[in-house]
């Protein structure tokens, strides 16, 4: 990857989010994208908040955010960048994920945490991408992983 690029700085809302991949409540898990760099990286928020339906059972009288949320999360700021960086142009696609290797989770996120997620593209080939992700809460590590996204025409 070019490190020529400088990022681009954005303030990107739920509207154009929802314009950009198809998920929707309660599986819609990035609020705002701040910078990215075109086929390069993103950092993307997402907050976190006790009306969400995993704290209904996931540990009720301790709410925890489930650590596969935080992987989706990720996954989720991966596959914006991916359409940032077309102009959000793939209609006739969808990009699923096929592969987490290196999870790691090291700090509870609960309600109230603003999770911070950087993502950046290690490789693309073909109609994959593999990509690097962490994700932090106030400047801390809370999850990391590199993840396998495929493209599949509709």
């Amino acid at each position: 990857m070019s490190h020529e690029n400088s990022p681009i700085q954005v303030n990107i809302g739920i509207e154009e989010i929802m314009q950009l991949i198809p998920h929707r409540y309660p599986m819609l898990l990035v609020d705002r994208v701040l910078e990215y760099t075109p086929n390069e990286s993103i950092v993307a928020i997402k907050n976190v908040t006790l009306n969400e339906p995993q704290f209904q059972g996931h540990f009720p009288n301790h709410p925890v955010m489930p650590g596969v949320m935080i992987v989706e999360a990720m996954a989720q700021a991966s596959g914006i960048l991916t359409q940032l960086s077309r102009d959000g142009q793939a209609d006739d696609a969808l990009f699923y994920l096929v592969k987490v290797d290196k999870a790691k989770f090291t700090q509870i996120v609960v309600p109230g945490d603003q999770l911070k997620m950087n993502c950046r593209i290690l490789r693309q080939m073909r109609n994959m991408t593999l990509y690097a992700c962490e994700a932090t809460v106030d400047g801390k590590t809370v999850a990391k992983a590199e993840m396998l996204c495929a493209e599949k025409k509709k």
